[in-house]
């Protein structure tokens, strides 16, 4: 069963995974560049193969992080109608954890931390 938490803490939850998304969106950026530095420097099929990866595998994550705000974003929303549904007694209700959201986010972190752990290989070797 899941947990029930206040939607103070659910929105708190909210505001620090948006936070994450927004960090990793940026980092998403700089992982570009520094893909395209590589990709302006070396003419072999080996490395352009490996740049076209790293440049396919940071549009899979750029859309994961656009599905997982969404997701957020959504469940926020859900929230924000329960308070106008009944704003008097929220400080005292309590909501379902929103797993989905929570478990996205840590999958997306795992896979994330994973790129950027062979990105930062690849770029050691070549850059």
């Amino acid at each position: 069963m899941d947990s029930q938490k206040t939607i103070y803490q659910l929105h708190e939850e909210h505001k620090t995974w948006l936070n994450k998304l927004l960090f990793y969106n940026d980092e998403l950026s700089i992982m570009r560049n520094r893909i395209s530095e590589i990709a302006n420097k070396y003419t072999s099929k080996e490395v352009l193969s490996l740049v076209e990866h790293f440049q396919n595998q940071l549009i899979v994550q750029k859309e994961q992080i656009d599905l997982i705000t969404h997701g957020i974003k959504s469940h926020a929303n859900f929230l924000e109608t329960a308070v106008k549904n009944n704003p008097t007694a929220i400080d005292h209700e309590k909501f379902a954890d929103h797993r989905v959201q929570r478990e996205s986010v840590e999958t997306f972190e795992k896979m994330f931390n994973d790129l950027r752990a062979e990105l930062i290989r690849f770029l050691s070797k070549w850059m």
